[in-house]
């Protein structure tokens, strides 16, 4: 009996095209419209939460005023930002999962189930993975956590250069920022270095 050929995994462009076609999430509140952004030489894998209301109607990651403080700690402007070659972004929720009282809703579990390792799989050139709150922590980090989130962010160095936990850059986290100067005078600048070499790497 002939041998069979394994499948083929699908290219990174159909990947991508697969993905934004998914509608394995019913009931979201503004319907599926998934947002990300990767290729096969992304450097940076940004691994966030999901679109806020703001980005969905956008359809652009972090185009909002998380965004605008994530590009002030990466010291990035939006060129660099949106270089899919530079960076992937990839939140755990690819789709806005609605509102709560005090914020949105948590990252719907079948979006990482259907896509994640798929993804991860392509990234093979990523050497900086940044994990932004609690969702993404769970999935990256497991019971490499600290007992909150505060704790992950402080053991920083544990990980580093290859990953960075990090709090969300959500203006709703000016309080714990301004709790945790440490944050930013003694985080931020190591980050910008490396971020900034990735990106010269890039360009060359």
């Amino acid at each position: 009996m002939p041998k069979i050929a394994p499948a083929k995994a699908p290219s990174v462009a159909n990947l991508i095209e697969n993905i934004r076609s998914c509608t394995i999430c019913t009931g979201l509140p503004l319907g599926p419209r998934p947002i990300f952004q990767f290729s096969s030489k992304s450097k940076i894998l940004i691994a966030g939460q999901a679109p806020g209301r703001i980005t969905h109607e956008k359809g652009i990651p972090f185009d909002d005023p998380s965004g605008n403080r994530l590009r002030d700690w990466l010291g990035v402007d939006r060129d660099q930002f949106y270089n899919p070659d530079l960076f992937a972004i990839v939140p755990m929720g690819f789709c806005f999962p609605g509102s709560k009282k005090g914020g949105d809703l948590p990252p719907r579990l079948e979006c990482a189930e259907k896509w994640r390792d798929q993804i991860l799989a392509e990234l093979s050139g990523i050497v900086l993975t940044l994990v932004i709150g609690k969702y993404a922590m769970d999935w990256h980090l497991g019971a490499q956590q600290g007992k909150t989130l505060t704790e992950t962010v402080k053991n920083w160095e544990s990980a580093w250069p290859e990953l960075l936990p990090m709090p969300h850059p959500s203006p709703r986290n000016g309080l714990w920022l301004k709790k945790n100067p440490w944050f930013e005078r003694d985080v931020l600048p190591p980050l910008q270095r490396r971020v900034k070499q990735l990106a010269d790497d890039n360009s060359n």
